[in-house]
């Protein structure tokens, strides 16, 4: 079999069969193929797409590229989360602890974060101590034991992935659907849960432009998900503008647990709430809606889902007095206040604009080898179809340098005040 030939084939819309689609992924991850060729298929991968079939087969070759986890001594239904990436998304620092404390198992491996969008890892680590490193037995054991544990992935784990995303990040095919689903469910069927719910966002901080794009890429995941026998689900949400308030490592583990207490930003809880009611009833706890969300409710308001927080952190070596008095996690220098320059209502906040803003301040990478500042950030105090009156504090920014004349411009060019009132868009778009 040669490779210019699977090329070709790509390049005149023909489907690739299973076997070539194995030649590849085990000739590319054997150093067999070079970067030059397998970023030609991947590029007419981007302009001619692929059928479901093969983007199954794609998906299947990735994950059998290294190590696949084996959660069977795990008690129960394991399961999984993942959302797709975008500003302020701190979903799974609270999500989890709720549907743990409601008794579900669950086994996550999460990433880091690259460039506007944050990774779970980053902010767990904003915690002292926090150990994100577990074996594989310690990480069945904890999930036996109180229900929950949260890693990172091991460097095993889906190899093909990690060396087709950095060749598609440099060559223009990032934006292509059976290639970021392929990459998304190869690492989710790989991790071993049993069930998958895909927060899949679209909007200006989200690879996703449109819903439509969304539904499309989450259509796609889910058929994957059924081709290897999982429960896949997916919400699609909206990341035009930032997910809660806070932006930045320790000041978005400060707003999970403000929302465990029940005090979270309304936008967030809501979400929160919603993915935990599919997550249970994917578990099989509840059989419906409106007791899964009456579950959640209540573990949140009795303090159950906070003390899952708590064990979690506990059990991985973290500072658990962080999660009781949040001002002892990572601290700024200084606040400093930004103000409404003028009257109106705000419509529009650019969330790849803000999330780019935070990350020059320290809180996100802008290459791998970065280092994270734990302490800074953003705090939102408006949210679009708010009302603002010159003078008011619109964002909270959290920075250990003085802000640049560049960066305070750029700043408020994030925001859009309008005179006249402007509607809402609802969170959640749409349920899969």
């Amino acid at each position: 079999m040669r490779f210019v030939d699977i090329i070709n084939k790509k390049r005149e819309k023909q489907p690739l069969t299973t076997e070539e689609i194995q030649f590849w992924i085990d000739g590319y991850v054997k150093n067999e193929i070079p970067d030059y060729q397998v970023s030609a298929l991947c590029m007419a991968i981007v302009l001619n797409g692929m059928e479901p079939r093969e983007i199954s087969d794609l998906t299947k070759a990735m994950m059998n590229s290294g190590e696949v986890m084996d959660l069977s001594s795990i008690e129960g239904i394991k399961i999984d989360k993942h959302s797709t990436g975008g500003v302020g998304d701190k979903t799974s620092l609270a999500l989890m602890p709720m549907v743990s404390s409601c008794g579900a198992k669950v086994a996550k491996m999460s990433g880091r974060g690259l460039g506007h969008t944050g990774g779970t890892l980053d902010k767990l680590e904003s915690i002292q101590n926090f150990n994100i490193f577990l074996d594989d037995d310690a990480f069945a054991k904890q999930v036996n034991d109180i229900s929950i544990a949260i890693i990172g992935q091991t460097a095993q784990l889906v190899p093909a992935d990690k060396k087709l995303y950095a060749l598609r990040d440099v060559t223009g095919t990032v934006q292509s659907i059976p290639l970021i689903a392929s990459s998304i469910m190869s690492k989710k069927l790989a991790s071993g849960a049993d069930t998958i719910l895909l927060d899949v966002k679209y909007g200006d901080g989200a690879f996703m432009h449109t819903p439509e794009e969304a539904i499309e890429l989450a259509k796609t995941m889910i058929q994957i998900g059924k081709d290897c026998g999982r429960d896949t689900r997916a919400m699609i949400t909206d990341m035009n503008q930032p997910l809660g308030h806070a932006i930045g490592n320790a000041l978005e583990v400060k707003e999970a647990i403000d929302t465990l207490k029940g005090q979270g930003p309304k936008d967030f809880t809501e979400l929160c709430y919603t993915a935990g009611s599919i997550i249970l009833q994917q578990a099989k706890i509840v059989n419906d809606e409106a007791s899964a969300r009456e579950m959640l409710e209540k573990a949140v308001e009795d303090g159950r889902a906070l003390n899952k927080l708590k064990e979690m952190v506990q059990a991985q070596g973290g500072c658990v007095d962080q999660i009781d008095h949040p001002e002892r996690l990572p601290q700024a220098k200084m606040v400093v206040e930004m103000r409404a320059h003028k009257n109106g209502y705000l419509d529009q906040v650019k969330a790849l604009a803000l999330g780019t803003l935070a990350m020059k301040l320290g809180a996100g990478r802008a290459t791998k080898e970065d280092p994270i500042n734990y302490a800074v950030g953003i705090v939102l105090n408006k949210k679009v179809g708010d009302s603002i009156q010159e003078g008011d504090i619109i964002a909270y920014v959290h920075t250990d340098e003085e802000l640049s004349t560049e960066w305070i411009k750029e700043f408020y060019e994030t925001f859009l005040i309008l005179p006249e009132p402007v509607s809402r868009e609802p969170l959640i778009y749409q349920i899969l």
